[in-house]
């Protein structure tokens, strides 16, 4: 259990409108990255393998192959750092931790396809309408 006041400091460390992901998902991570007097956004595109902690310790690692060679990144979820997390393609998984893809090349890293992205007020609009009801004399 937190202290009160530990909690309110974290609260407002919090990040607000972070896109709702999952381990599996394909994700674009962008990131800010300041070099001398300039700053750029650089994308880290891969799979979501791991999701780890919860406020303002939660992070994730995102897995991608670049020749060859697997490249895993660790970021912070409400990092001031990361611009936004963007879902490419959801897929369905069952387990928690996708380690097992570390071992595996090729088409054997393909995972089952998702539900659908949502975006926006899709819930409210995905619901159907309700039929007018039929007047009576």
């Amino acid at each position: 259990m937190k202290n009160a006041l530990l909690a309110h400091v974290e609260a407002k460390s919090l990040r607000t409108g972070v896109a709702p992901f999952s381990v599996g998902d394909i994700v674009d991570v962008h990131q800010k990255i300041v070099e001398g007097d300039k700053e750029r956004i650089q994308v880290f595109s891969g799979t979501v393998i791991m999701k780890k902690g919860d406020g303002i310790n939660a992070n994730f690692t995102v897995r991608r192959i670049v020749n060859n060679e697997g490249v895993e990144r660790i970021f912070p979820v409400h990092s001031p750092k990361i611009e936004k997390i963007e879902v490419k393609r959801r897929s369905r998984v069952r387990r928690a931790k996708l380690y097992y893809l570390r071992e595996r090349t090729g088409k054997a890293t393909r995972l089952k396809e998702g539900d659908p992205i949502v975006l926006g007020d899709a819930p409210a609009a995905a619901a159907p309408a309700a039929a007018p009801a039929a007047e009576t004399k």
